[in-house]
């Protein structure tokens, strides 16, 4: 059937009907008075989702394009950082932090597990001589649905006292608590196809005033992601640069609706579907590639040991249009993600794991009932 597919992947995400309304709109010019209006709501309602005082500013990328603006802003060739490194987006920022001469010490976990506080600590205590400039760390590492220790870690950079605490939030903003000033945040950054529920385009940074005063002095080369500009034409409620103007109107849309829906309920709701979700892969007797105590609420990673992943993928998105992300680079092939992020309901979670029971069935896995995981998904619903 035609227009009835249905995205679990953990970017892009599904889009809410007002937001693609929001998006069908006429343009209008990004130097205008009603786009300052815009510019303005929205800019008030991203501090209300980083729960923060200082800049969120708005950038035209993706949340590749927002981390690495995030870095390259407050840092100087040489510096040394330290990354964490347990899948292929801690490791795309060492990458990054390398490619543009910083002195990288990684601190890696193997794929699947959690990054260790304890050895940020170690690092941190280590450095008397206050050489560390920032620590870089994805909060939910998306390529295995690990959510690190984002609190523990953060409040060991604070004892340093020096380095900055830089955080790819891509997909942990509006699905966790990440409160950017309570916890003293430097640098947040996520995109706008993730939590946000809308398409991709748009990057976001947030900005504490430690990392303004790095800032003054980093030699980093920048022009189009100099976040000072963007600061600058921000508080004139404009942007530096022509951003993508129907995107600013679904952005309107979709931070309404998570202000109607409210911080603790998105929260909520969000370990509702995880809890959902792990629960019925484990009523298949599938393994789950990550423990309960390091879940992330945005994505489930399961590893369907003697069954190709890739095929189990193939058949959900041929019989029931639903698509579910496979593994990345050593994983591929070994497991599928399940997406639970953004404007997912209930009702999606309940149509995505009767769905993984027939393609089960069908590939010959009999080490479970049938109906075994749709009902140990509705028992969590039936107890929220």
């Amino acid at each position: 059937m035609d227009d009835k597919l249905m995205l679990m992947i953990p970017g892009p995400t599904p889009v809410p009907e007002q937001a693609l309304l929001a998006l069908s709109r006429h343009p209008i010019g990004h130097r205008s008075g009603d786009f300052s209006k815009i510019m303005a709501e929205v800019t008030q309602n991203l501090k209300w989702l980083h729960q923060t005082e200082n800049d969120v500013l708005i950038l035209t990328a993706s949340g590749t394009g927002a981390m690495e603006a995030g870095i390259i802003n407050f840092l100087s060739p040489g510096d040394r950082v330290l990354v964490g490194c347990n899948g292929k987006f801690g490791d795309r920022w060492a990458e990054v932090c390398e490619a543009y001469g910083l002195a990288v010490e990684k601190v890696s976990a193997e794929w699947g597990k959690a990054l260790e506080p304890e050895q940020f600590r170690e690092k941190l205590a280590a450095d008397t001589g206050k050489q560390i400039k920032a620590v870089i760390l994805t909060h939910s590492e998306t390529s295995t649905g690990v959510l690190n220790d984002l609190e523990a870690i953060n409040r060991h950079v604070k004892d340093h006292g020096e380095a900055l605490m830089m955080v790819d939030t891509v997909t942990s903003l509006g699905a966790v608590n990440v409160p950017m000033d309570a916890w003293g945040l430097d640098v947040v950054a996520s995109g706008s196809q993730k939590g946000y529920m809308i398409p991709p385009g748009l990057g976001f940074v947030g900005v504490s005033p430690k990392a303004w005063e790095a800032y003054k002095t980093a030699k980093l080369p920048r022009y189009y992601l100099d976040l000072g500009k963007y600061r600058k034409d921000a508080a004139k409620n404009t942007t530096p640069f022509t951003p993508p103007v129907n995107l600013f109107f679904a952005l309107q849309a979709s931070l309404n609706m998570m202000r109607n829906e409210g911080l603790e309920n998105i929260f909520a709701r969000h370990q509702r579907l995880m809890k959902a979700t792990r629960a019925a892969i484990k009523a298949m007797d599938l393994p789950l590639l990550t423990s309960d105590e390091a879940a992330s609420p945005a994505i489930t990673a399961v590893g369907p040991a003697q069954i190709d992943a890739e095929k189990v993928r193939s058949i959900v998105k041929k019989r029931f249009d639903i698509v579910l992300a496979g593994g990345q680079d050593h994983l591929t092939g070994k497991i599928f993600r399940i997406g639970h992020l953004g404007f997912v309901s209930d009702r999606d979670i309940l149509a995505a794991i009767a769905s993984l029971e027939v393609a089960f069935k069908e590939l010959g896995h009999k080490s479970f009932t049938p109906g075994a995981g749709v009902a140990a998904a509705a028992e969590i619903f039936a107890q929220s």
